[in-house]
């Protein structure tokens, strides 16, 4: 099991137990032991943006927990009532404080481990000029030689950046599935 397990039903609070539904499924779920609700486990989305700006792309400075310290892309959990670019480009303003205008999917990468999808834009930022919100120490732009491969956060995060400089020098930006296993 990726995540905690349920210890308790969200419907009345009583003790669950996993164990194949009744109805067919072929996966263990946590079950109520009194109001047999079925409660199941996803995975979590995971949105954010590449954003450019000539040849250089922008990174944030974590100012938070897991990773405090290390660069990433703007990115952050998908909100329910949003779609993906929505939550994108939220993610950017809150992070970076940029202006930019989204672009299409760049990269989908499946981290099965820990039970996320990382969905990031191509974001053309519309300014040098950025207001990192409280989860961000600074927001900087770099060129592709200036990039501290040794300190970025996430794998995702370099796996996306790789591929959004390798497209960049061919002229061609595609949409990348990675599964990060």
């Amino acid at each position: 099991m990726l995540r905690s397990p349920i210890k308790h039903c969200k419907e009345c609070g009583s003790a669950v137990v996993y164990r194949l539904p009744d109805d067919g499924d072929t996966k263990e779920r946590a079950i109520c032991t009194q109001c047999a609700t079925i409660h199941y486990e996803n995975p979590l989305n995971v949105v954010g943006t590449v954003p450019h700006w000539g040849d250089k792309v922008l990174l944030c400075k974590r100012n938070i927990e897991p990773r405090w310290g290390k660069w990433t892309l703007p990115a952050g959990f998908m909100e329910l009532g949003e779609t993906t670019a929505e939550g994108a480009a939220r993610e950017t303003d809150e992070e970076a404080g940029a202006q930019f205008e989204l672009q299409g999917l760049f990269s989908l990468l499946n981290v099965t481990r820990v039970g996320q999808v990382h969905l990031f834009y191509r974001a053309k930022l519309l300014s040098e000029h950025f207001a990192p919100g409280f989860e961000t120490i600074e927001a900087r732009l770099f060129a592709e030689d200036e990039i501290p491969w040794d300190e970025i956060a996430f794998r995702t995060v370099k796996e996306t950046l790789e591929r959004y400089f390798a497209d960049r020098r061919s002229g061609l930006y595609g949409l990348h599935v990675v599964d990060i296993v």
